[in-house]
């Protein structure tokens, strides 16, 4: 069993590496989260996955 860990500054980004990267892998598990932070009047995302997933090597 392996883990990847995702790290995006928006959806799209996180929905797109997750996708590419799980084509071919047996999954366990996904684990999703959402940090939101400001820096004075601005608001910082962060959109994080962690895939558990059954290696083939």
């Amino acid at each position: 069993m392996k883990v990847k860990v995702f790290d995006c500054d928006c959806e799209s980004d996180l929905e797109e590496c997750v996708n590419e990267f799980i084509k071919s892998k047996e999954l366990v598990d996904i684990k999703y989260q959402v940090s939101i932070a400001t820096c004075g009047e601005e608001q910082l995302y962060c959109f994080s996955a962690m895939i558990i997933y059954i290696s083939k090597e």
